[in-house]
């Protein structure tokens, strides 16, 4: 199955939502909980590259983490990290409403 076939599928099920445009026109898409049951091998996919991800912003030291009284970890991204993650496609955001700015 080609990628926009893959695409057309996993947003039919469910899997996947439009979110909007980017800057450039590109598309914008997410995936919805519901991938978890509906599509697995997306889900597991996207976990992967989120876990990635934070460990590439972990590893230049751009992101705070803090733990609880539980040990539960709470991660926060330094404002120098939120171009990278962007770029990477954790978060989108309008550079005028970043932190410190």
């Amino acid at each position: 199955m080609d990628e926009d076939m893959e695409l057309a599928h996993y947003m039919e099920i469910g899997a996947v939502e439009l979110e909007g445009m980017d800057e450039n026109g590109e598309m914008i898409f997410s995936i919805t909980e519901k991938a978890k049951e509906l599509a697995p091998e997306l889900w597991d996919a996207h976990m992967r590259h989120v876990e990635e991800s934070l460990m590439t912003l972990y590893e230049n030291d751009l992101v705070n983490v803090e733990y609880d009284e539980n040990l539960e970890a709470k991660i926060s991204i330094k404002p120098e990290g939120y171009e990278l993650a962007k770029e990477l496609g954790l978060i989108e955001y309008d550079k005028k409403e970043t932190p410190d700015n």
